[in-house]
């Protein structure tokens, strides 16, 4: 009986967490993580770059839409430091975009502190 209460709470934060999960990827390692499969087949993500503003770390990321339809999107980077811990006061807003069908453009943002040299972007359906 345990088991299946176990099991039951763990398919229900599972359903709950499809709904909001996207695609996050890290600047380290270039290592993408897929939390929304549906979301992954309509777009692509390609090779990232960063950049130095003002002694800033500057992240871009382009992506592409693989359908013809509209996708509304929102996106959020976060910024870390050498060691890997996230830079205080880091996290940014939500921000959103459409993407056309089979339009390409580039997530952008600039680091508030100096110290960091490091960011994940996270990028989900906007619900709007």
């Amino acid at each position: 009986m345990r088991f299946l209460l176990v099991l039951a709470v763990v398919m229900g934060l599972v359903g709950c967490s499809a709904t909001t999960s996207g695609i996050s990827i890290e600047s380290s390692n270039q290592s993408v993580v897929i939390g929304n499969p549906d979301l992954a087949r309509r777009l692509t993500i390609e090779q990232a770059a960063v950049s130095s503003v003002n002694g800033l770390l500057k992240a871009s990321v382009p992506v592409s839409s693989s359908t013809d339809s509209d996708l509304k999107l929102q996106y959020r980077f976060y910024w870390y430091d050498a060691q890997g811990l996230e830079v205080s006061g880091s996290d940014s807003p939500w921000r959103q975009v459409v993407l056309h069908g089979k339009d390409r453009m580039t997530l952008q943002a600039v680091a508030r502190q100096s110290k960091a040299t490091q960011y994940r972007i996270y990028i989900r359906k906007a619900d709007y």
